[in-house]
């Protein structure tokens, strides 16, 4: 399996903070049967600042010690930007990596309890530079879960979506995995990670997770999402459906 999101890398984010930290989830990550994962720091969120240079240089360190520790697992580049107004001049700047580094894909993390104004238009000037913007964890935005014919729209005009591992677990609360499978059910995702911090609370849970898919969508929703992850590493296109509102059932005849 691939993992296109993950905190792997030492002491750069609120993920692993030594490599002894990334050495045991390297470990976690192939015991749940990963092989390849790109490392996703937070960057612009408010608390942390990591460009493109810097996470090269540090996959590069981590790879090498994943060697010698003969752990079956590679590393590729890649950052969680969090969406803010200058996000496009930084990436014609350099400072944005995409995913692989790879010119196609690039993570857009919102703020968990909003979608700003400008996300839409945001998503429609990165979309002019040749990127596909992948919005992460979108399951667990507040306004969206109110408000999902957002997520709709962002979807029919072009963007992708990552729905987390854990959030279809149960790890978030029952609200939040509802709302997961509503957005698979919607086709109005394209991508399943772990976005792991740690070995204890935010771990992998991938192979979990697909178990879950396939016992409630069939094999064929599995092999969609790990098949779009293989693409992205490649630099191919990604399979996409055709999206849907997300329905909401009545309740004693009220919504």
């Amino acid at each position: 399996m691939i993992d296109i999101h993950c905190h792997i890398l030492p002491g750069i984010d609120d993920g692993a903070k030594t490599m002894e930290d990334s050495i045991n989830m390297a470990k976690a990550a192939v015991a749940d049967g990963i092989t390849t994962i790109i490392a996703t720091p937070h960057h612009q969120n408010g608390r942390y600042i990591n460009e493109k240079s810097s996470i090269i240089e540090r996959i590069q360190e981590l790879n090498g010690q994943l060697t010698q520790h003969n752990i079956p697992l590679t590393i590729l580049p890649g950052q969680e930007p969090r969406i803010y107004g200058e996000l496009v001049e930084d990436y014609q700047k350099g400072d944005i990596l995409t995913l692989n580094n790879g010119g196609k894909y690039v993570m857009m993390e919102l703020p968990s309890s909003q979608v700003p104004k400008y996300a839409e238009q945001l998503l429609f000037d990165v979309q002019l530079q040749g990127l596909n913007p992948i919005i992460v964890h979108p399951e667990r935005n507040a306004q969206i879960m109110e408000q999902p014919d957002i997520l709709y729209n962002f979807v029919k005009k072009g963007a992708l979506t990552q729905v987390t591992a854990s959030s279809l677990t149960g790890l978030f609360g029952k609200k939040i995995q509802k709302f997961s499978g509503q957005l698979i059910e919607s086709n109005l995702t394209h991508f399943i990670a772990s976005d792991a911090h740690n070995i204890n609370g935010r771990t992998f849970k991938l192979s979990e997770a697909y178990d879950l898919i396939e016992n409630q969508y069939g094999v064929d929703m599995v092999y969609f999402f790990t098949e779009n992850a293989e693409y992205l590493v490649k630099g191919q296109m990604v399979d996409r459906m055709e999206p849907e509102k997300v329905k909401r059932k009545k309740f004693l005849g009220i919504f």
